[in-house]
């Protein structure tokens, strides 16, 4: 029963770190482009802050993706390790 339980724990895992890898590489492009349709209509600016705002969305999601994965990646092979060992 203790195998088949972490049989299934690590599928799951690894389906969890996709999911949040995809919100870490949207979220701060939506959050910029909220920024960008903020300034363009509250504060007068011109439309080119859209692709300004999106590059820097781009570039930080991009990192927090990678940064995120790299850090999961080390923890599911502490995880399987461990499995391993018992």
């Amino acid at each position: 029963m203790k195998k088949s339980y972490k049989r299934l724990i690590t599928p799951i895992y690894v389906i969890n770190i996709i999911f949040q890898s995809l919100i870490s590489l949207v979220s701060p492009i939506l959050v910029m482009i909220l920024f960008a349709w903020l300034l363009v209509k509250y504060a007068s600016v011109g439309t080119w802050i859209y692709v300004v705002f999106i590059m820097l969305g781009v570039f930080s999601g991009l990192y927090s993706m990678v940064v995120f994965i790299l850090r999961a990646q080390r923890a599911l092979e502490a995880i399987e390790k461990q499995n391993q060992e018992e």
